[in-house]
């Protein structure tokens, strides 16, 4: 079930260049949250600009009623976003959309985040620890600084292995080029976010070596409800017809949708 909720932020800071963490209370919301989701957030006061914008839940605390939204400034709507102080209010619409099929026993489980792609990863990791399973993260980025979630993988007690094209922690290079030194052998699943050429390769590795998996993909949503039609996406081959990202995903088996490679 999806609430309209105006959530009382609780904190609201600056994580990297153009990247912001904002925490809030929204108790209605938080409890309905599944790992994968998304929030309609509207960026300010007035109608401009009109529309919501999407983001992925980063973290969801159930029992405290708070959710963690972590979102990268693109334009007027996120930038208007970075406004918001402590103790106003932000109007969410949610939990919206599909979100990762979870294991119901233990298992090995590998996370690959590109960039602000690695946000649903967050809570996507901490329910499987809940399942006792063993997670292992990889994570690209440009730089250091912008590995923002590497200290919550690390409270969550999840493996934490970073690329970055500059050489600043971890490989240099490509989080692909990463993935690409990892035994396949022991990986029953594979979910991943971040730029669609990454998961191209992310989905390839995972067919090659029969690993199950998923994607979430990062799309503009207007309605986030499947009215619209905004968000349509091709499906492969082997299907016919396509998918709505807002109500049918935003989280598909990476055999299900065309991801875009250039």
């Amino acid at each position: 079930m999806s609430y309209l909720e105006k959530g009382l932020v609780l904190s609201h800071r600056q994580a990297a260049k153009d990247m912001f963490l904002m925490e809030f209370a929204a108790p209605a919301i938080a409890k309905e949250c599944k790992p994968g989701q998304f929030l309609q957030v509207r960026s300010g006061g007035t109608n401009d600009p009109l529309l919501r914008r999407p983001l992925s839940l980063y973290d969801v605390d159930q029992n405290k009623g708070t959710i963690s939204l972590l979102y990268r400034v693109v334009g007027k709507g996120t930038g208007l976003l970075t406004g918001i102080k402590v103790n106003d209010y932000v109007d969410v619409m949610g939990p919206l959309g599909r979100g990762f099929a979870l294991p119901d026993r233990p298992e090995n489980i590998l996370l690959v985040g590109g960039g602000i792609g690695t946000a649903p990863l967050v809570y996507l990791g901490r329910a499987l620890k809940e399942r006792q399973c063993k997670i292992q993260v990889i994570s690209g980025a440009a730089c250091a600084v912008q590995l923002v979630a590497e200290d919550k993988f690390k409270q969550l007690d999840i493996a934490y292995l970073p690329a970055t094209m500059d050489g600043s922690a971890g490989l240099q290079g490509l989080v692909t080029d990463l993935l690409a030194t990892l035994e396949p052998d022991g990986i029953d699943r594979i979910y991943t976010c971040g730029p669609e050429p990454m998961m191209e390769l992310v989905a390839q590795y995972a067919k090659g070596n029969n690993i199950w998996g998923e994607v979430s993909l990062e799309e503009h949503m207007a309605c986030g409800v499947g009215a619209c039609l905004g968000c349509a996406r091709k499906l492969k081959n082997c299907h016919e017809g396509y998918v709505k990202v807002c109500k049918d995903g935003p989280v598909f088996n990476m055999n299900e949708v065309c991801l875009y490679k250039n």
